[in-house]
């Protein structure tokens, strides 16, 4: 029944999720039971990559002056945009998603989502925003 479950989540499930999946069956089990019997059964949570330890960030490609100096309250639309690029992990590999956000109306402008980290993915969610 365990294995069955665990195989069904893709083989992602740990004990504690396992556990969950029981108890929503309607089985009254333990959660240190649920625990030594996926241990015995060689059953493990997929876990998370790490990242390489190494310098990140680094010197950026253009240097350009700071012309909000952190003040992020704007008094008018379209005066002030913000962009966010943020790392998605899916199955198949990283997806990168490039957003646009309008700091008066803290709205979403214009967004862009690829598989590869470019420059066209920047610029097609700011030609959105436009």
């Amino acid at each position: 029944m365990l294995k069955e479950a665990w195989v069904e989540s893709g083989k992602v499930y740990g004990h504690r999720k396992l556990h969950d999946d029981l108890l929503e069956q309607g089985e009254s089990v333990c959660l240190n039971r649920v625990a030594r019997l996926t241990k015995l059964a060689g059953i493990k949570a997929q876990i998370g990559y790490k990242r390489r330890p190494g310098k990140y960030g680094g010197k950026p490609s253009v240097l350009v002056d700071n012309t909000l100096d952190r003040q992020f309250d704007v008094a008018t639309r379209d005066k002030a945009w913000v962009t966010e690029i943020t790392y998605i992990r899916t199955q198949e590999g990283f997806a990168y998603l490039v957003v646009v956000i309008d700091l008066f109306s803290r709205r979403v402008v214009g967004w862009a989502m690829k598989s590869r980290q470019t420059t066209d993915v920047v610029l097609q969610a700011l030609l959105m925003a436009t």
